[in-house]
């Protein structure tokens, strides 16, 4: 009879647990297709969406997204303002300074400059031009090191904002992701082109923790390693990511 009481108090307990624990909060930017964006009916949505939501399920986490400007999801993760970030957020050992990453769910992606077709840059003396950035990226960084001591770099709040000006012939390149650019030229109808050399920055994009929150961690990347060795992961790239096809991404993790 005891066993049964006690088999009933921890069935109990478990209810209560699993009944109180908080839900995984996720902050996406929403405004870096295809990674993240918000779609017509202004919910979250692209390629870290349906991975995350995967994440959540195979890790039995009860999970909900919210959107945050790029310029402070880092600060707003430390804060307590939620719990991950997934957005687009490239592994550096200068952000392991203040956060944590998951495994990465994305391999080392080079960067590249986008033009407006028809322009030429010499990048071995770039000089007087105006080269267009999303501000606190590590093309950012790159930029302003590399070129900012003869031309002018320019931060804008997200990577659309930046192509923005570059159609507007405001500035003359702009540094991103090559996944993102790649998107750009493919949808341009020839109006824009990828010019110069790539950059390799980073080490692949990982989801973004609190230092403290080691066990999150460990079961995110768990099941990020899972998906990389059954094949999932690299499945749901090339959805998103159709350039990155044919064979795969992660080589069985």
């Amino acid at each position: 009879m005891s066993k049964i009481v006690l088999a009933a108090a921890a069935a109990l307990a478990m209810f209560a647990s699993v009944a109180t624990a908080a839900p995984v909060r996720i902050a996406t930017e929403g405004a870096y297709a295809p990674w993240n964006f918000l779609d017509d009916s202004g919910k979250p949505a692209g390629f870290e969406i349906d991975l995350g939501n995967e994440i959540c399920k195979r890790a039995a986490l009860e999970c909900t997204w919210q959107v945050n400007e790029w310029d402070s999801i880092i600060p707003n993760l430390v804060a307590g303002n939620y719990d991950v970030i997934m957005a687009g957020m490239s592994i550096t050992d200068e952000r392991k300074q203040t956060i944590d990453f998951s495994t990465n769910y994305f391999p080392p992606d080079p960067s590249n400059y986008m033009v407006r077709t028809g322009t030429t840059l010499d990048f071995a003396a770039l000089s007087g031009k105006n080269i267009g950035v999303q501000g606190g990226t590590i093309q950012a960084g790159y930029a302003e090191t590399t070129f900012g001591a003869t031309n002018t770099i320019k931060s804008f709040e997200t990577a659309d904002q930046a192509l923005a000006d570059l159609n507007a012939g405001n500035v003359d390149v702009v540094l991103a992701d090559g996944s993102y650019i790649s998107e750009i030229v493919a949808g341009s109808s020839g109006a824009i082109e990828v010019i110069g050399p790539e950059v390799m920055l980073g080490g692949g994009v990982g989801a973004g923790l609190r230092q403290s929150d080691t066990e999150l961690r460990d079961k995110l990347t768990g099941v990020i390693d899972e998906m990389k060795k059954d094949g999932s992961l690299d499945a749901l790239i090339i959805k998103w990511f159709p350039d990155k096809a044919p064979g795969p991404i992660f080589a069985g993790g």
